[in-house]
């Protein structure tokens, strides 16, 4: 049995970080190519700008345009060449990430991440996910490592939305539950291996964070101020549910985020907020103790992540659309495959309204 866990080089996390940015990346070339969304570009570049003064480093600036396809991989890529740059920088959210680690598979590079929010585990992965130039997916792009160095710095994150940080509560709140799931299983992870009893103990120890700290983090970033509760949250949202996930594997919760995309309505709400949901309904396949299950339920009130399907803007409950959500979740291949039991369509159409019914019921 092979068991793999899959990390980082260097994970530093920290207030004003940003402005250390070249230092942290000089030991791994001398002329940084930063790829920065677009939308925060002129919140992080004095930052950037201030940390190169110090070092004997080159950088060169390339907005990105918003969507991770080949066609904006290739531009880069081709002004990546044509300049000499010997460092990938993505600066912004995910899908600047995964462009980011993209160019740097393609040209060889080492990449540094610097997430601007604490709204998903994906900076910390060996994976990048890619779309057409119209948005639509098109494949999965599996990396041989993971990022050289993630940096944090959480004081530009605190400042940004507090939905963010809490659909990020969302997204890392499923981590224990689904490694758990693949951990009795036995099923694969993300990297092709079993789960170590390090990614399970990390796994454990975010969603014990999200317990101690969400809710006091929420409000601390709700009053835009960076306390050692919202630290802690970001570690938890980036680094440890980040390894979690990836080392741990995925199951329920992702899959029925995955089947909730069948119903149009629930494309307002981020990844973050529907993985929330699909953990309750994950619990209510399990039959999972009361206790726990209403853990998780205060857990989602306190901080305001969604409960029913009416918080998912499902406002009027169709049994066709919730099979059709339930037909998706079940897919060939998705992770409901990696659940310790064998789940039927119509066990978790049984599961998602139950877990509605549970949501309104703690209301």
């Amino acid at each position: 049995m092979t068991k793999i866990i899959g990390s980082p080089t260097r994970y530093i996390q920290g207030k004003g970080e940003l402005k250390k940015l070249a230092a942290h990346a000089s030991s791994l070339g001398k002329k940084l190519f930063v790829i920065v969304d677009k939308n925060i570009q002129d919140i992080v570049k004095p930052d950037i700008e201030l940390s190169v003064k110090a070092q004997d480093v080159d950088i060169l600036f390339e907005s990105f345009q918003g969507e991770c396809c080949m066609s904006e991989i290739n531009r880069i890529i081709d002004i990546v060449k044509t300049n000499g740059c010997d460092v990938i920088v993505g600066v912004g959210g995910g899908k600047t990430h995964d462009t980011s680690k993209a160019v740097a598979h393609y040209t060889k590079k080492p990449v540094v991440i610097v997430p601007t929010i604490a709204s998903t585990d994906a900076p910390c992965s060996s994976l990048s996910v890619i779309y057409s130039d119209e948005g639509v997916f098109d494949k999965y792009l599996f990396l041989p490592t993971s990022p050289n160095i993630v940096l944090v710095d959480t004081e530009v994150v605190s400042k940004a939305p507090a939905r963010l940080l809490i659909a990020g509560i969302g997204d890392a709140m499923a981590t224990y539950f689904e490694a758990r799931a693949c951990y009795q299983s036995e099923a694969d992870n993300c990297l092709g291996g079993k789960c170590t009893k390090a990614a399970m103990s990390l796994a454990r120890l975010c969603y014990e964070t999200l317990l101690e700290d969400g809710k006091a983090a929420t409000l601390a970033v709700q009053a835009k101020v960076c306390t050692k509760a919202v630290e802690n949250i970001i570690e938890a949202n980036t680094y440890l549910s980040g390894i979690g996930f990836e080392s741990g594997g995925l199951a329920g919760a992702h899959a029925v985020h995955n089947g909730l995309t069948a119903i149009a309505a629930t494309h307002q709400l981020y990844h973050g907020e529907k993985v929330a949901f699909g953990t309750l309904v994950q619990l209510v396949l399990e039959n999972a103790p009361r206790q726990e299950i209403e853990e998780v339920l205060k857990l989602c009130h306190e901080v305001g992540l969604p409960t029913t399907l009416a918080d998912l803007k499902i406002t009027e409950v169709k049994p066709e659309e919730i099979m059709a959500v339930a037909k998706l979740v079940c897919a060939p291949g998705d992770t409901i495959g990696n659940m310790p039991f064998d789940v039927t369509p119509e066990d978790v159409y049984a599961a998602i309204l139950g877990a509605d019914e549970l949501g309104k019921s703690y209301q």
